[in-house]
């Protein structure tokens, strides 16, 4: 299967009649971040939405040059789009749009909603994110065009303790087991050699390991580091195998 990746990000399929007044209103989410590495609990967290707000399609945009990341190094953008591209490709409605990476300089929210707002008219936008960028978000300037661009869905782990973000009506709360999975702990375990299989699509794993990512706690590592293995063998085995 070719995996679907969009820039104009024009929907491929067809999605079933409403009726009521959001009749001719596609209902997109919108999943931002930084995917460092993406994993099974942003899946999960976009079909768990997706299920609760009838969302037509999900669409994963990965950031540029993310602005809250800038205390620590930041893997390549193109390895960051790829392996979103990658994980979500069996999915019919995930979709992975350019339009942070491409647009250059510093990633900020707001140029992403006022973008798909321009691509994308009256259509209904849920923009997906984790409480703890929900909570960075209240502080932002132009913080009002947010809620008139997007109704704002903040993802948690069950017992998360959650803040009052106010304005109530414009974001939802919605606890997503699989998001106790962090990508900083993969990071972490990639850079110690450990395994990261079932944490993440395999997919993803074996792009892991052929571009030497995180296993030197950045983007690249060194040749001789140990490789991210399975149980039992490396990746480069089970290539050999034919098990990919």
């Amino acid at each position: 299967m070719t995996p679907r990746a969009t820039t104009d990000l024009t929907p491929p399929f067809s999605t079933p009649a409403r009726t009521g007044p959001d009749d001719r209103k596609r209902r997109l989410g919108i999943m931002g971040g930084t995917f460092d590495p993406i994993h099974h609990g942003h899946l999960v967290a976009a079909s768990e939405v997706a299920a609760e707000y009838s969302l037509d399609e999900v669409i994963f945009v990965p950031t540029g040059e993310p602005w809250q990341k800038a205390g620590r190094r930041v893997t390549p953008a193109e390895h960051r789009y790829l392996l979103t591209v990658i994980a979500t490709a069996s999915n019919p409605r995930f979709s992975v749009s350019r339009v942070d990476i491409d647009r250059g300089g510093t990633t900020y929210t707001i140029d992403t909603l006022r973008d798909f707002r321009a691509m994308y008219g009256d259509a209904n936008l849920f923009f997906i994110t984790g409480a703890d960028a929900m909570a960075q978000i209240m502080s932002w300037k132009n913080v009002e065009e947010l809620w008139e661009l997007a109704h704002f869905v903040s993802v948690t782990r069950p017992g998360y303790q959650s803040e009052d973000f106010g304005r109530s009506e414009n974001i939802s709360l919605m606890e997503i087991p699989a998001m106790a999975i962090s990508s900083t702990d993969l990071r972490a375990r990639g850079k110690a050699g450990d395994p990261v299989w079932y944490l993440v699509p395999d997919g993803v794993v074996q792009y892991i390991n052929k571009h030497k990512l995180y296993q030197d706690g950045s983007g690249t590592r060194a040749a001789d580091e140990p490789n991210l293995s399975s149980p039992g063998h490396t990746i480069e085995q089970y290539h050999r195998e034919g098990s990919s």
